[in-house]
């Protein structure tokens, strides 16, 4: 164990900080907000004071078997799923395609084409410089009890 501390004491509560990219952030906001698929940042163990959450998509019923597997245990605990929408301050709505067509729509194709392709890139430009500098995890407690904290977010890149 890092700082410190004794083993047996890496749950999730022992997380100060976590270090996201802020492009891994937009591209799990973009996929969750434009699919049917939930994409996360995810937190694996063992945990210690400072994590990377990396992207990751859950598969069907993933976060409930995740939920359930070593639900208030230290020794054997669940990664912890970051939902992208909690790490972007003020989520900018995400430019549809019917939407920058009909900004300027006695234009030809191809400038629709490109308009709606800066305002993707304008969006996210938004999300990758509106990362948050905390977040709350949820730490499953004692006796499967709901807990949840409170750490510090590094974005990168």
């Amino acid at each position: 164990m890092t700082d410190g501390e004794p083993s047996g004491t890496g749950g999730p509560d022992r997380i100060r900080s976590i270090a996201v990219h802020r492009d891994d952030v937009g591209t799990a906001l973009e996929a969750t907000l434009r699919s049917d698929r939930e994409v996360v940042l995810r937190v694996t163990p063992p945990f210690s004071g400072r994590m990377r959450a990396r992207l990751h998509s859950l598969g069907a019923g993933e976060g409930e078997a995740d939920a359930e597997k070593g639900k208030g245990s230290d020794d054997d605990p669940s990664p912890i799923h970051v939902d992208p929408r909690d790490l972007v301050s003020d989520v900018p709505p995400y430019p549809e395609v019917d939407e920058t067509a009909a900004e300027a729509p006695e234009t030809d194709l191809e400038t629709r084409r490109k308009q709606h392709t800066e305002a993707v890139e304008s969006w996210r430009e938004a999300v990758r410089e509106s990362v948050v500098d905390r977040v709350e995890l949820a730490a499953g407690g004692d006796n499967g009890e709901e807990k949840t904290v409170e750490v510090d977010v590094s974005a990168l890149g």
